[in-house]
């Protein structure tokens, strides 16, 4: 979530990525995780406008891992699955990198205009924080619930309508 969104470029991201073994790092995300997962996705997006995205990928693509760093990664993500292309520019995307246990939320402009990037990070960090200690899916299922308290704040409605413009299933990425 920093300002700067060009990570450095690293040969040790870049070995993180190649040496990375999904098979010993991704069997918390069982079918049923999945399905935890996408229904509190669902859950977070009642009572606003906005939309919530979740994408979980393995590692960072391997011919990109030298230049790039989580954040682009998320941008990049945040544009490929047309987050930003909400009526009202409500859309956040929750990218979780496995193998850099790293976190991001990019935020369109609708809801960047009302939250400070410093009140995304510090959720990020907190479910990090779970994450380090062996808590991946719940920290997730905690995070996404933040999201969606947040969204409410500023995006009220009284009746959810019929309509949502983004996908509640969680795009896993090997």
């Amino acid at each position: 979530m920093a300002e700067n969104n060009t990570a450095h470029p690293s040969f040790a991201r870049w070995w993180r990525q190649v040496l990375f073994v999904p098979l010993m790092h991704s069997k918390w995300l069982t079918a049923a995780a999945k399905a935890r997962l996408t229904a509190k996705v669902t859950s977070a997006e009642r009572g606003h406008r906005g939309e919530v995205f979740l994408i979980i990928e393995n590692h960072l693509p391997i011919q990109q891992a030298y230049h790039m760093g989580c954040r682009e990664r998320a941008i990049d993500l945040f544009s490929e699955y047309r987050v930003w292309d909400t009526e009202e520019n409500t859309g956040v995307l929750i990218y979780f990198n496995i193998c850099e246990h790293s976190l991001e939320i990019v935020a369109d402009r609708g809801i960047s205009a009302h939250v400070s990037p410093t009140v995304w990070r510090a959720m990020c960090d907190k479910a990090v924080a779970g994450i380090a200690n062996q808590k991946t899916e719940e920290s997730l299922l905690e995070l996404l619930d933040e999201v969606g308290q947040v969204l409410r704040q500023y995006y009220h409605l009284e009746h959810d309508p019929a309509g949502n413009e983004l996908s509640d299933t969680v795009v896993y990425l090997k």
